[in-house]
């Protein structure tokens, strides 16, 4: 049985987890060494995870949370849940140690198999992306909308990568190949961090293209969400609508997708 949706409690616990964080924000020293990075990231992911726990449990007191290296997600499959919280907890997290801007707070809920309600928060800015299914997307309380251009020379289009690139030889060709296609394709091409913040400004048209080869549907899922409630176009690479199983995401304003598909090459092998 799925639980009442509290969107008003969802979001103040979201809000608030982030602002824990905004106190000690460049007040601490980047870590040099692996030991101490490794420590400082599990410490945000437990005290981020902790804050939206104790704030949602009156609401969700039985809705269980997941984190990507809960066994069925890690295998690629569907937990067999009718619904859970998937959490990434802070997004960016390298970004907040490196004293960067680009952490986000995410948050999705999963019901029978896809996602129902997603929020990114971002402390800095203070903007609330959030979605639900059927009912649109909003940053803060305005409502989101992708970007119009269909001139793929004013288009900023950016890339991600899942992490140990090096260990996989043939998704490094993937993506290194992908890369050449959105540069041959698109004006500028980048890379701005969070996956779910990315995600979430093709949704609200600050970006209007994300790429990403590799199997991430836990980074993928909130921002994913956001950007198809407001409008955005979400396939795979290849064109086909995105699935749970799927290795590769396009998410793009109307008709880009096709556009970045049309101009592509086959990988020279």
């Amino acid at each position: 049985m799925s639980t009442p949706l509290n969107t008003s409690a969802i979001l103040a616990a979201v809000r608030h987890a982030g602002a824990l964080f905004l106190p000690d924000f460049r007040h601490s020293a980047i870590p040099q060494d692996m030991a101490t990075f490794s420590q400082q990231l599990a410490n945000i992911e437990r005290r981020c995870l902790t804050a939206l726990q104790a704030h949602l449990a009156n609401d969700f007191p039985t809705t269980p949370w997941l984190s990507a290296d809960f066994p069925e997600l890690a295998a690629g499959e569907q937990p067999a849940y009718p619904e859970y919280w998937l959490c990434d907890a802070m997004d960016g997290a390298i970004q907040y140690l490196q004293h960067l801007p680009g952490w986000t707070i995410n948050l999705v809920l999963v019901r029978a198999g896809q996602p129902y309600f997603a929020a990114i928060y971002d402390p800095l800015s203070q903007e609330l992306f959030w979605a639900q299914a059927g009912g649109g997307a909003y940053l803060n309380d305005t409502p989101l909308r992708p970007s119009a251009k269909q001139d793929s020379a004013l288009t900023l289009a950016v890339f991600e990568h899942s992490h140990g690139l090096g260990a996989d030889p043939a998704l490094l060709a993937r993506v290194s190949h992908g890369v050449t296609d959105l540069l041959r394709t698109f004006g500028v091409v980048r890379n701005y961090g969070p996956h779910g913040l990315q995600l979430a400004y093709v949704g609200a048209g600050r970006l209007d293209v994300f790429y990403q080869e590799g199997r991430d549907v836990e980074n993928w899922l909130p921002g994913l969400l956001i950007a198809r409630e407001a409008g955005a176009e979400v396939t795979t690479a290849d064109g086909q609508p995105w699935h749970w199983e799927a290795d590769s995401l396009l998410v793009a304003a109307p008709g880009l997708g096709a556009a970045f598909r049309q101009s592509r090459t086959a990988p020279t092998v």
